[in-house]
């Protein structure tokens, strides 16, 4: 049944969502610090299961560069872009992610599903921008550093049904090697800071949720359900932020926010949409 895979990858867009609103609690901590520390939280989920990591180096080398890549990308664009540009292109992942289904071999690409996607973009252009966005004349070079984040994502999340069988728990290793990883940048590029209390809390439930069990909720996913169904519904991630954030006190769902989320959650429904195919018509013979 695809019903199941499908629930998982609500989940884990559930889990990202949150993301905006536990990050306020982390803002005074560096992007790499948050990441090195919430991963390596992240993998302790499936430290019981250690002898199931041993898998192929092209699986290991795939979501090492999957989620560390990720973003150890979307940071530079951040810093070498506006934020809230770099935010919507970010967003172009869910699109690509069903774009690129049939190059993976995936599905074919059906009108509903583009349409759908389509709708979803326009709805994370709108909750994003607030319909104020601006293009400069110089495009800045972190545009490509968000671009390339949501080509990793994209091409990620498709490779999992792709590479040979590997057990969820595998997941883990890969947010250890990644946390590893993004440890080290922030002892090379960052200031050392060290967590409050209330931080430490903050990091706690990032490296749970978000930056943890979503990982293997989104595996499981994608090696079952259909990508293009999936793209469609990762949409649901930037409305699902704005509405926990002005839940909890963080923000505020304008008019602008509800038509956002009018397209997204209409894109949603067209790209659940089962076409029965087209039956081919047979010429009876006629008698005379």
């Amino acid at each position: 049944m695809k019903q199941q895979p499908l629930f998982s990858a609500f989940l884990a867009i559930l889990l990202w969502a949150t993301l905006a609103s536990l990050g306020v609690f982390t803002q005074r901590l560096p992007p790499f610090l948050v990441t090195a520390i919430a991963l390596g939280i992240g993998s302790l989920l499936s430290i019981r299961h250690y002898r199931q990591w041993r898998v192929p180096f092209k699986v290991l080398a795939t979501g090492v560069v999957g989620i560390f890549g990720y973003h150890a990308l979307i940071f530079t664009a951040f810093r070498t872009a506006p934020p809230l540009e770099a935010n919507l292109l970010n967003y172009l992942w869910p699109l690509l992610l069903v774009l690129l289904s049939p190059l993976f071999r995936l599905g074919n690409l059906q009108w509903q599903h583009l349409v759908a996607s389509i709708a979803g973009f326009c709805g994370a252009v709108l909750i994003v921008t607030q319909g104020k966005l601006q293009v400069p004349a110089t495009l800045p070079s972190g545009y490509l550093f968000a671009i390339a984040a949501a080509l990793t994502w994209s091409c990620y999340s498709l490779l999992l049904r792709k590479l040979p069988s590997f057990p969820n728990s595998v997941v883990g290793f890969f947010c250890l090697l990644s946390a590893i990883l993004a440890g080290i940048c922030h002892c090379l590029f960052e200031p050392s800071v060290t967590p409050n209390t209330s931080e430490w809390l903050a990091l706690l439930i990032i490296g749970i949720g978000p930056l943890g069990m979503a990982f293997f909720l989104w595996d499981k996913a994608m090696k079952q359900a259909d990508p293009r169904q999936v793209g469609v519904l990762a949409y649901l991630t930037p409305l699902l932020s704005t509405l926990l954030l002005a839940l909890s006190g963080l923000g505020e769902m304008t008019s602008t926010s509800w038509l956002a989320g009018a397209l997204i959650l209409g894109g949603a429904t067209i790209g659940s949409l089962k076409l029965k195919p087209r039956q081919r018509l047979t010429t009876l013979p006629t008698s005379q």
